[in-house]
């Protein structure tokens, strides 16, 4: 579906992905800054540590190297660390205040859009790819009482754009995905994932400009959404525009 064409039922839900869409994903070097600290903490090359963190995404995203404390030690061994003790505790801690960081930028604008939602009768869904650690952060913070379902790639074990993701968070809504609307940057393919799926997509670029070649609609800011679901169809719950 595209814009300007009107959904044949009216959307009950709005599922969103979380990275670069609700918070930013640490592309501004805060995830490398961290990641390069763990690697002086364990005594390996902060440059291939980096590289080896990021190569490991496809394992890491669908949670085939388990737990972070795991995790930090594969991605250790895979550029010729052995980390014991003390040393991995150390670089959980970073790891963990990393995350926590991500989480708490959270802007009020995009809780203020969230709630007005909600108010509004709209259920809410996330549909995120994550790797350990981060799930935990989000249930800890501020982001998490405003959901009614969430999926988390590394403990579904698939990833978007896989439709099971989408499908798995669609079952805990008790709705189908054609009475959904999918919010997101674009990584992973993930807006034409769920368009294939019956969902209307809208990509959003308020903290990446990911997948400039949509050509659906776009909000540049969470607080253009309402407006957005509004014209998609007139008559479904538009929600409170921050």
């Amino acid at each position: 579906m595209r814009a300007g064409i009107t959904l044949a039922r009216m959307p009950r839900a709005v599922l969103f992905d979380l990275f670069n869409t609700l918070i930013p994903g640490g592309d501004d070097g805060t995830r490398d800054a961290a990641l390069a600290t763990m690697a002086g903490v364990l005594g390996v090359d902060p440059t291939a540590y980096i590289a080896a963190f990021n190569r490991t995404w496809p394992a890491r995203h669908t949670g085939a190297l388990g737990d972070l404390d795991r995790e930090i030690r594969e991605v250790a061994r895979l550029v010729g660390g052995a980390p014991e003790g003390d040393r991995v505790a150390e670089a959980l801690a970073i790891r963990q205040e990393m995350n926590a960081g991500l989480f708490s930028s959270v802007a009020d604008a995009t809780l203020s859009v969230l709630d007005g939602l909600r108010t509004a009768g709209w259920s809410l869904g996330l549909v995120s790819n994550t790797s350990a650690g981060s799930p935990e952060a989000f249930r800890r913070g501020r982001l998490a009482p405003r959901f009614d379902a969430a999926g988390f790639s590394n403990e579904i074990g698939v990833g978007k754009p896989d439709p099971r993701i989408y499908l798995a968070v669609c079952e805990r809504l008790a709705v189908e995905p054609g009475d959904c609307v999918y919010v997101g940057d674009g990584a992973d393919a993930e807006l034409a994932a769920a368009e294939a799926l019956g969902m209307q997509a809208i990509r959003t670029t308020e903290h990446a400009d990911t997948d400039p070649t949509w050509t659906g609609p776009v909000v540049a800011r969470l607080t253009e959404l309402a407006a957005q679901l509004a014209s998609l169809q007139p008559d479904a719950p538009s929600g409170l525009v921050g």
